[in-house]
């Protein structure tokens, strides 16, 4: 079988090809990818390329696939499989399986799998550390966001309290009935992370207060549109926006909670001075959660460590989520208690994966959306309506999003699906 796909040759030398995939192995699966939204994750291993640590020495003559968060549909499964997986299940990816300590994974260090293809021999050990996830969701796009959204959850699970002054007992997790600031949070991630913290909040676990920070007032305004205090206040608990590009922002940050501080702080976005402010925030047993991967290994920020030893402060950072925190996101994807399909604000097919993954940073807006079996060019969903002056396609879809306040769906993606699948 022939697979199209985004292959990385070296440090910004991606090239999209048509090429035979090896016949399937016994202990493989091979699948079709429907969905894959590209990650600036990708962005940082087409900029290292080899010297990024997921990435092989010799993508020179083996170029890998590209794209991490996939969704999409078994096609075939080697005799190994047979009787766990079967041909149509939907399925998502946990992309860092970790077996026996690897740091392979799709869409860094594959040449027969990666998200930014139109099909792929899936190795023996996605399935073998069971990171081969079954889906049941109708939008195959909100299974490209469960590992995303799976960092998310990994981030608010890796925090940790002491269970009372004095105890060397953890309490995991964000602190129930506390205050909680997400600090540059309204790109893409960190709609996520409100996603979530919605979606814990109708389960019966949320903070008092939270607290929204950026310095974007168009995206502030957007993210408050979508995730809005009245709603949170019918879930029991304060939520406020703020644009904290003033003067005075840390003295508002704090106003918000009496003076009293956060029990824990996320920075989505690796700016020293953010970092600095996070530690500043915390009151006594605070938490903070370095959420924002930096692209400098000698990223060094200023902290203070009198409050480390007597107020108790507490560090912590992860980098993406494992297989329980995808199993989380799935299930309430499943269950309809994550909305974060206000992330996706374009979409393309294979042609731009290129262009789009080696300028992730510069482009505006959230999630970039593939469909690797569409032939359609990078377009925002607010230039829907212009594009469909010209082509009618865009017209009709510009009119399915008017009645879903511009934010992607079902409807939407079997539209494109439909009408833009390449021949």
């Amino acid at each position: 079988m022939k697979t199209k796909a985004a292959r990385l040759y070296g440090k910004d030398d991606i090239r999209i090809e048509e090429f035979k995939l090896a016949p399937l192995k016994d202990d493989e699966i091979r699948v079709k990818n429907i969905t894959d939204s590209i990650c600036m994750s990708s962005y940082k291993a087409v900029k290292q390329g080899t010297d990024h640590t997921r990435v092989p020495d010799d993508i020179a003559e083996n170029p890998i696939i590209l794209g991490h968060e996939i969704c999409g549909e078994i096609v075939e499964v080697g005799k190994k499989w047979e009787g766990k997986y079967n041909v149509g299940d939907k399925f998502v990816v946990q992309p860092a399986h970790n077996k026996d300590g690897s740091l392979m994974a799709p869409g860094y260090s594959y040449t027969q799998y990666g998200g930014n293809a139109t099909y792929g021999n899936m190795p023996a050990e996605i399935m073998e550390m069971d990171c081969l996830l079954p889906y049941t969701g109708e939008a195959f796009f909100l299974g490209s966001l469960a590992e995303p959204v799976s960092t998310v959850i990994g981030g608010f699970n890796s925090l940790y309290h002491h269970k009372e002054k004095g105890s060397y007992e953890h309490v995991m997790g964000m602190k129930e009935g506390g205050n909680l600031a997400m600090i540059a949070s309204v790109g893409p991630m960190g709609l996520s992370a409100i996603a979530y913290i919605f979606a814990m909040a109708i389960e019966g676990k949320k903070a008092k207060r939270v607290l929204i920070t950026d310095i974007d007032q168009a995206r502030l305004d957007r993210a408050e549109s979508i995730y809005t205090p009245a709603k949170a206040k019918e879930l029991g608990f304060e939520l406020k926006y703020m644009n904290t590009s003033g003067p005075n922002s840390f003295d508002d940050m704090m106003a918000f909670t009496d003076g009293e501080g956060y029990d824990d702080v996320f920075v989505l976005a690796p700016v020293p001075a953010l970092v600095k402010q996070a530690q500043q925030l915390l009151r006594y047993d605070g938490c903070f959660n370095f959420f924002a991967g930096p692209s400098d290994s000698n990223f060094l920020v200023e902290m203070n460590m009198y409050d480390v030893h007597y107020a108790n402060h507490h560090f912590v950072g992860n980098s993406g989520g494992n297989n329980d925190d995808l199993r989380e996101a799935v299930r309430l994807l499943s269950e309809g208690k994550l909305d974060v399909a206000p992330m996706i604000t374009h979409i393309l097919g294979l042609e731009d994966v290129g262009y789009v993954t080696q300028n992730v940073p510069d482009i505006p807006g959230g999630k970039k959306l593939v469909y690797p079996h569409c032939d359609i060019e990078l377009t925002a969903i607010e230039d829907f309506a212009e594009k469909g002056k010209t082509d009618p396609r865009f017209a009709d879809l510009a009119e399915i999003m008017s009645r879903s306040n511009q934010i992607w769906n079902a409807e939407a993606e079997q539209y494109v699906m439909k009408n833009f699948a390449s021949k």
